[in-house]
């Protein structure tokens, strides 16, 4: 289930957070993505917020589906060609053998701490053999809400690749780092990337 709360913020300041991160989807986490995926296959960005990276998914010949909780944050994302995109919670997946990726870029830190293993879980099985699954995450321990009210589930490293590992998926990419957020404070991530077998 969603955060009332979390959810307020982005349809309020889906614009502003649209232009924070419109330079996001060049980063390196995104290209190493586009490598590890079968060309020309489908891919689903969950919680896509304004859509950066499904735009360019679908500019690099992919088929698109886009998915966010924010009813602001979808009208953004379906303003781009060739992304369909929807109104979505996490809980609502439901596909099987259905994508060649998955993409959850900062999202799934939004779930219950208790609900992200089950969503790792349904986000493989959403995955066809060979498919790979993008997460990247605030770093450290527990809940809270930051400055602004967002509410956060805070995973180590170490914690997110048993996950996925648990899941299914071999450990195909890793990255970390330090960035400033909407709220203004500076956050350590990390993000991995796991091909399913």
């Amino acid at each position: 289930m969603s955060d009332q709360e979390t959810l307020e913020v982005y349809n309020a300041k889906a614009g502003e957070y649209a232009e924070l991160t419109s330079n996001d989807a060049h980063g390196a986490d995104f290209k190493a993505f586009l490598k590890n995926v079968d060309a020309g296959g489908r891919l689903l960005d969950l919680g896509c917020g304004p859509g950066h990276f499904a735009k360019l998914m679908a500019q690099a010949g992919f088929e698109v589906d886009a998915t966010d909780a924010s009813v602001e944050m979808v009208k953004l994302a379906s303003a781009h060609d060739g992304v369909t995109a929807r109104c979505e919670t996490f809980d609502q997946l439901n596909a099987t053998d259905h994508y060649d990726g998955v993409f959850a870029n900062f999202s799934l830190l939004h779930a219950r701490r208790d609900a992200v293993e089950g969503h790792i879980e349904q986000i493989v099985r959403a995955l066809k053999s060979g498919g790979v699954f993008h997460i990247a995450m605030k770093a450290g321990t527990g809940e809270k809400r930051d400055r602004i009210g967002r509410k956060y589930s805070y995973f180590s490293a170490d914690e997110l690749e048993d996950m996925l590992t648990k899941a299914g998926l071999t450990i195909i990419y890793r990255n970390q780092g330090t960035d400033k957020g909407m709220d203004g404070s500076m956050a350590d991530w990390v993000s991995l990337q796991g091909r399913k077998q």
